[in-house]
């Protein structure tokens, strides 16, 4: 069972809100999920990306992998540390 770290998308058309989820990697992108860890809204200027530093921690000291957006949103952010990076690379 692969997890990843990935973003699931709300709001309403042309207004796009994502949560920052721990999902399987085979659930659909809005489907089915294990946790919410945040949320991200490149709408308000500047973005607005807020998540439990706990629980992404936690996700990935079990070896979930972040998405190529998730992954540049934490490092923006300083919340990956260098050790995940270049685990999930």
């Amino acid at each position: 069972m692969a997890i990843k770290i990935r973003l699931m998308r709300k709001g309403r058309r042309n207004r796009p809100f994502y949560r920052v989820v721990a999902t399987e990697a085979s659930a659909p992108r809005d489907g089915k999920f294990l946790e919410i860890l945040g949320y991200y809204d490149p709408i308000k200027e500047p973005y607005e990306f807020k998540v439990d530093q706990e629980k992404v921690q936690k996700w990935l000291d079990r070896g979930a992998i972040p998405t190529e957006t998730v992954k540049a949103l934490l490092k923006r952010a300083g919340l990956l540390s260098k050790k995940a990076q270049s685990s999930a690379a």
